[in-house]
């Protein structure tokens, strides 16, 4: 299964510049270090955004969480890199129970699956 409507992936620009390739973020900083080594860039954080849309709308959807505010969807597979070498990640999306976009939230190495 597929996260309903992924082709209207909302994906803020802050997600990716402010914390997964930010090496000044708390929590985003180990994140930060792994994209980084692939090739992915603050300057050109599109490139990292559409990876993630890449990611979302080429594979299943390997678990969802549903709550009172929604539905989380978590996505496992490789990620298509600059530097060629795809990593495998998850990333997780939200999809909140008054729409039906789903939103990113994040993406982060799948342990033991990163080259």
């Amino acid at each position: 299964m597929k996260i309903p409507n992924y082709e209207n992936a909302i994906i803020p620009k802050g997600k990716i510049t402010d914390y997964l390739l930010s090496l000044s973020h708390r929590d985003g900083c180990n994140k930060a270090r792994f994209f980084l080594r692939f090739g992915f860039s603050q300057a050109e954080w599109e490139v990292l955004s559409d990876a993630l849309k890449q990611h979302v709308a080429q594979h299943e959807v390997a678990r969802t969480e549903r709550s009172y505010f929604g539905i989380r969807y978590v996505i496992e597979g490789v990620l298509v890199s600059p530097d060629g070498r795809n990593p495998a990640i998850r990333s997780v999306w939200f999809i909140d129970k008054n729409t039906n976009i789903p939103s990113f939230v994040t993406a982060y190495p799948l342990k033991g699956k990163a080259k």
